[in-house]
């Protein structure tokens, strides 16, 4: 009995360390990490209708413009490297980038800090920073503002996906293994064609799940190309160097170079969607796989 309660107590006490520690590392991490977006950040974007300014990183093409230009959006620690190194990549294409920091001056390669990101960020909040990049786009003379995509990575690949059903003028919608929507009557609002690219092997997006979501799409009559990639695990597109390595990483990035071709760089026209009053949830269980999956699981791979 003695023993039994040493364990006790001490699987007690390993857990009220964990419940201090946790919110103390969050706290630890947003002041050692506050400077971090400066390094990485190249614009700021004047908030529309109230709202704060957005920092984001740029990337043009060489040559003169207008130029058809996508939205990409960050994974789930906030805007980093491998985002701007994907935008610079994406650049060379002759698209010009726009790489949004969506979570209000944090980022992180933290776990736990990631997590707390996506839960204190409202998505309302998000769409309205991505108002404030869509309308200073639309100003812009290198922009040509009848061709505006949205490309996302992981918690990016469900926010692209969630602001292509808020705002109706976007020409197209990329997601990287993102949470998918699977209601034919939701889906309907999108206003362009649609690419999703997901892998086999990641535990917080079943591949069922992805089925649904192609043929909700169908259902709906929205343009769309989904694609599984066998045995890839979540967030297999990792950075410039994986892409240019070749296999599935570029495999993936070429096909959105294609469709980026055909949708966007030669597309006749933006197809304009229905307009409808989305309100996001947040989806406790993704996300509790999701943070598995960096933690320990197939995407534990990446370097953080």
């Amino acid at each position: 009995m003695k023993t039994f309660k040493r364990i006790l107590l001490g699987l007690l006490a390993v857990l009220a360390i964990l419940i201090l520690f946790l919110p103390l590392s969050i706290f630890v991490d947003s002041l050692l990490g506050a400077k971090r977006l400066d390094s990485l950040v190249n614009t700021t974007v004047p908030g529309v209708n109230g709202g704060p300014d957005v920092r984001a990183y740029v990337a043009k093409p060489e040559g003169d413009g207008p130029f058809p230009t996508v939205i990409m959006i960050h994974e789930f620690f906030g805007l980093r490297e491998s985002i701007v190194g994907k935008a610079d990549l994406l650049a060379q294409e002759g698209y010009l980038v726009v790489a949004p920091d969506t979570f209000r001056g944090s980022t992180t390669s933290w776990i736990p800090r990631a997590i707390y990101q996506v839960i204190s960020t409202k998505p309302e909040n998000v769409n309205a920073d991505l108002d404030s990049i869509y309308a200073w786009l639309e100003t812009q003379p290198d922009v040509d503002a009848k061709r505006i995509a949205i490309a996302g990575f992981c918690y990016g690949g469900r926010t692209s996906l969630v602001y292509s059903l808020h705002n109706n003028k976007l020409a197209s919608t990329i997601i990287f293994y993102g949470s998918p929507e699977i209601d034919p009557e939701v889906l309907k609002a999108l206003p362009g064609p649609v690419l999703g690219i997901f892998g086999s092997a990641d535990q917080s997006i079943a591949v069922e799940d992805v089925n649904l979501f192609d043929e909700a799409l169908t259902t709906a009559n929205i343009p769309h190309e989904i694609t599984i990639y066998e045995g890839q695990p979540h967030a297999f597109v990792e950075d410039v160097a994986g892409i240019q390595s070749g296999g599935a990483q570029g495999e993936a990035w070429d096909q959105m170079l294609a469709f980026l071709e055909t949708n966007l760089k030669n597309a006749s026209s933006s197809r304009m969607g229905q307009s409808i009053a989305y309100a996001d949830t947040f989806n406790w269980e993704y996300y509790a796989m999701l943070v598995y999956e960096h933690a320990f699981g197939t995407a534990s791979h990446q370097q953080h």
